[in-house]
């Protein structure tokens, strides 16, 4: 069981950050760094996994790769801020993680336009 592997990582170093940051707080954030990146490659085959069944299923049901590509980014973009807010949270950094925030979801947006437009096209030709 691989989640019991993370928990007992993710708790020895929540008690290594805990007694570590009284004295050197910067050293701190750099452990809690290097654990989410070490747990980002203890799951990576697994998103390998879920991608790939995800590009054969969306294959198997004619969905346009274009579309794919732009959720599978849109997915990424919130995992990647989420992860970004919380080293920075982490580190004492409200108004950053806020700010990262923002950006990602502004950057979903963006990317989210070019299916809103489908969305709303199809609509369009429903109605009569």
């Amino acid at each position: 069981m691989e989640i019991v592997q993370i928990v007992g990582l993710g708790f020895i170093a929540t008690l290594l950050i805990l007694v570590i940051r009284s004295k050197k707080p910067e050293i701190a954030v750099q452990l809690s760094l290097v654990l989410a990146i070490i747990i980002f490659l203890m799951v990576l085959d697994k998103i390998s996994m879920v991608i790939t069944l995800i590009r054969d299923l969306a294959d198997k049901a004619n969905v346009s790769q274009l579309y794919l590509n732009t959720i599978l980014k849109i997915i990424g973009i919130a995992y990647i801020t989420e992860f970004g807010a919380q080293v920075c949270r982490d580190a004492g950094e409200g108004a950053v993680a806020g700010k990262i925030e923002f950006a990602g979801k502004v950057l979903v947006l963006v990317l989210a336009i070019p299916i809103i437009a489908l969305v709303l096209e199809t609509i369009v030709k429903l109605l009569p």
